[in-house]
């Protein structure tokens, strides 16, 4: 936050970080913009509460003197968010909607539109930061590893960094709480927001049953034995342990493997099962924040949000597919999901899993 005389857009969704977000930046001098991005309004069970969110983001953006608008998005979040959202689970993977929502929602189309409206910067309430390094964006974790957004962000590369401010990427959360009361914001004691971006918390096999049909199939062991019945390979995910429906003998039993051409779910009592244990996977799909880095190379992977980063070997196969091999062989690798590479705590780039080997 060097210039305090450029002109920031900032992205309220009516949380206490957004509107923390907003209140260090016009309190270090920045001319301020809030904008509310409404992309759902749908009425789902467990969805957030569009009325109550739009009405907080305006009293902040009111307390604290600035501009405020609500930019509607919610034709583009549909086409470029839940269809995919939708179409991976459809497909037997499992997305990271929460990724593809701040590479297509929030840099790219309020990050445009800012910038068309005289923007320099947009700001979001993102645990993490940018260090402008030789004319180089670099994306880091934020400080706080409970909170450290990062991965989130996964897909951004030197444009989008270039325009971007994270205040929070310094702090704990806890310090951001204690501000938000010392700057008496109204979204001050406000609770956390969870689950799909700009959706909420849900019920995801209910929300994905809005739109994915059933198809019942067999729940197989090891062996090979039938031991019950599930309701859609959609409605899993690899490593899952509740929710597998029936009273099955001899449980607790985890997803292990979905078999699409038999219509399977492959489940283990063993927690240390080897099929639910991987050493590789294969990703496509690559990004990276900066120049590519040249292959094989030893870094540290991330396989999902708030997974421990592990050291592994990033390589071409002999038949030019890109492989992860995990120094140590990693629990639940899931077809769908970012594996974000770091060295330390600096994001360099991702890719997606499309298979566990």
């Amino acid at each position: 936050m060097a210039n305090n005389k450029q002109k920031v857009f900032v992205g309220l969704s009516g949380g206490v970080d957004s509107s923390v977000t907003a209140a260090l930046l016009v309190q270090a001098g920045y001319d301020v913009t809030g904008v509310f991005m409404q992309n759902w309004s749908a009425d789902f069970a467990g969805c957030c509460n569009l009325s109550q969110d739009t009405a907080d983001a305006r009293a902040v953006a009111n307390q604290l003197g600035i501009p405020f608008y609500v930019w509607n998005f919610e034709a583009e979040y549909k086409a470029t968010v839940l269809d995919y959202f939708f179409a991976e689970y459809e497909a037997g993977r499992t997305p990271n909607p929460d990724v593809m929502c701040n590479r297509e929602i929030k840099f790219k189309l309020f990050l445009d539109r800012s910038l068309k409206l005289g923007a320099d910067l947009v700001a979001t309430g993102h645990y993490a930061q940018v260090l402008a390094e030789d004319g180089i964006f670099k994306l880091k974790k934020g400080i706080d590893p409970a909170k450290d957004q990062s991965y989130f962000l996964c897909r951004l590369g030197q444009h989008e960094l270039s325009h971007a401010l994270f205040p929070l990427g310094t702090l704990p959360k806890s310090a951001v709480r204690k501000l938000a009361l010392d700057f008496k914001l109204p979204t001050a004691t406000k609770k956390d927001s969870q689950g799909i971006c700009f959706v909420g918390q849900i019920d995801i096999k209910e929300f994905l049953q809005t739109r994915i049909k059933s198809s019942p199939g067999a729940i197989v062991n090891g062996s090979g034995e039938i031991i019950g019945e599930h309701q859609g390979l959609a409605f899993y995910t690899i490593g899952q342990r509740e929710g597998l429906g029936g009273n099955l003998a001899g449980g607790p039993y985890y997803v292990v493997d979905k078999k699409i051409s038999t219509n399977e779910l492959l489940v283990t009592s063993d927690p240390f099962d080897k099929l639910l244990w991987r050493s590789t996977c294969i990703i496509n799909d690559l990004s990276w924040v900066n120049q590519p880095v040249e292959l094989p190379a030893d870094l540290e992977i991330v396989i999902r949000y708030h997974h421990e980063a592990v050291a592994a070997r990033l390589e071409y196969s002999t038949d030019g597919q890109i492989l992860i091999n995990f120094h140590d062989a990693q629990r639940a690798v899931t077809p769908g999901q970012l594996a974000v590479i770091f060295k330390d705590d600096e994001l360099l780039g991702a890719g997606v899993i499309i298979q566990a080997l």
